[in-house]
């Protein structure tokens, strides 16, 4: 039953789409309008290929590409190093500073690989002061404990009918459970500090890609919506969410319009409440909008899914359904050796989920791996400890740290500023280490899967670099591995800030890049 339950989570999470922020989301924020399009790609260096034999060659190469005329004011920083031959190829303000937005993730995912092992996993509790009594009944409440799952989710798949949380209500119904005479407590007392990253932006928190942070989180912390039009004319948009739960309040204006209309649709959900307004127009056309919208208070949405999943059980709760954070526990302890396990359930191997994280680049995932290296670790869950530990290990991996600023574990805050040079020097660090392969098959492949999916495509890099991408307004970054033509073992970092055209221009240099060191064949 737990590898079940396990693969279903693999294929949940990896079924969901990427969330780095989108710099052109067709629905941002209230107004907001849907349909927009980005830029296409530049004329790529890589259609008039030449041979590379030397580094002098190389290095002239990439020079011409980051130094074109609509680069003037875009800010590189860039260092490419051999792994075998411990030579620099090429740098450019390698050791200057820079936004590195999913970047960042290299260091979380690093650092809970270190810290924690491939094997790690993380266990969710289901928590009573003592088991029920004959009749099936128990008295006080249920607690639902969390301690930062990312892949803890209420959908099933593979043909199967539990989810995780049916899974737990199972369990207590075969122990005997029938009523609770109590509140149902969904508990992320595990983690501390407050539930956002430091600089993240208000218009990000709408969205699943800007989730609060609990150590009880469920389905990314966020619901699918789809909008549909009506049938005809005059008629509202169909809505629809999923899971279907009362957690979310739907205030459906939107209408449906003539075929010959454009779409507007406007999304706009309070900062601190789950009051989710749609308003505007869809026409009868239209295959509709769908996307994920964050929820406020996690914790009290997964008691929520877990009140539900009980019901179905047929498990009666008398009392209220509630949450309890680390600060109400200051003056509520709440001490488990007092308290009787009654079910538990398993996340899939830390291997796993680091894989989830980076091919993906999951936000809300790194920052709970960020905040449980902490709480494992320095018995702290909070995000400055999780930092802490990552400058522990840059100083374990002789970095250069000079002047660099972390803030979050994921990239979405734009207060994280770290260099091409510290990032090459973990990147090499991890190269050596005992899960090296683990780390770097975490990474998305060049033109086949996650990120990196539609990059490269056709070069020498296809199905070649390994690397996390980084997405932010103004910026892109792409950092990770590359084997050369001859079979050398390259490492690089290419960040671009303050870049304000279109961001594919960016990233189509850094694809020609990648390309080039795909190509190269010199030995000097």
């Amino acid at each position: 039953m737990k590898r079940a339950i396990r693969l279903i989570m693999i294929v949940t999470l990896l079924s969901l789409s990427v969330t780095e922020r989108p710099v052109a989301q067709s629905v941002r924020r209230a107004g907001a309008v849907a349909g927009a399009t980005g830029s296409q790609p530049a004329v790529s260096a890589r259609s008039k290929p030449a041979p590379i034999h030397s580094a002098a060659q190389l290095q002239k190469a990439i020079t011409q590409i980051i130094e074109q005329p609509k680069f003037a004011t875009t800010r590189w920083g860039i260092l490419i190093e051999s792994l075998d031959r411990k030579r620099v190829l090429f740098s450019r303000h390698a050791t200057q500073l820079f936004v590195p937005a999913s970047n960042m993730k290299l260091y979380t995912t690093a650092a809970a690989l270190v810290h924690l092992g491939p094997s790690y996993r993380f266990r969710t509790s289901v928590y009573g002061a003592s088991s029920p009594n004959s009749q099936g009944i128990m008295t006080g409440d249920l607690i639902l404990y969390g301690r930062g799952d990312p892949n803890l989710s209420s959908r099933a798949g593979l043909g199967g009918t539990l989810t995780p949380l049916d899974y737990l209500a199972e369990q207590l119904y075969k122990a005997g459970l029938r009523e609770i005479r109590g509140d149902l407590v969904g508990d992320e007392s595990y983690f501390a500090g407050p539930p956002l990253g430091v600089a993240w932006e208000w218009d990000d928190l709408q969205w699943s890609y800007g989730s609060e942070v609990s150590a009880l989180s469920v389905d990314d912390n966020s619901i699918a919506l789809t909008i549909l039009p009506g049938h005809a004319p005059g008629q509202p948009a169909r809505v629809f969410v999923s899971p279907e739960s009362a957690y979310v309040t739907i205030i459906n204006q939107a209408v449906t319009t003539a075929a010959d209309t454009p779409q507007q649709i406007h999304i706009r959900r309070g900062l601190e409440d789950n009051r989710l307004e749609i308003w505007g127009t869809i026409p009868t056309q239209s295959e509709g909008y769908r996307g994920y919208i964050a929820v406020h208070k996690p914790a009290l949405y997964a008691a929520t899914l877990f009140a539900e999943s009980l019901a179905r059980r047929g498990i009666k709760l008398t009392g209220r359904i509630r949450h309890a954070d680390a600060r109400m526990r200051q003056h509520d302890p709440l001490n488990l050796s007092t308290l009787k396990e009654l079910a538990f359930v398993e996340s899939i191997p830390l291997a796993e989920a680091v894989r989830i994280v980076n091919k993906i680049s999951q936000n809300l995932h790194t920052e709970l791996l960020l905040r449980t290296i902490g709480a494992v670790v320095a018995q702290e869950g909070t995000a400055e400890k999780g930092i802490t530990l990552i400058l522990e290990l840059l100083k374990t991996a002789n970095a250069r740290r000079q002047g660099i600023v972390l803030t979050d574990g994921s990239g979405l805050s734009r207060h994280n500023l770290i260099t091409p040079a510290t990032t090459v020097d973990l990147l090499r660090y991890m190269y050596q280490q005992p899960h090296r392969e683990v780390y770097i098959e975490s990474l998305p492949i060049a033109s086949i899967d996650g990120t990196l999916e539609h990059r490269m495509r056709g070069t020498p890099a296809q199905d070649n670099v390994r690397a996390k991408t980084g997405t932010l307004r103004y910026t892109s970054t792409l950092s990770g591995y590359v084997t050369t033509a001859r079979g050398e073992r390259l490492v690089f970092s290419i960040m671009a800030n303050d870049h304000t055209g279109p961001i594919t221009e960016v990233t189509a240099a850094a694809n020609d890049i990648c390309a080039l060191l795909a190509r190269f064949g010199g030995s000097s």
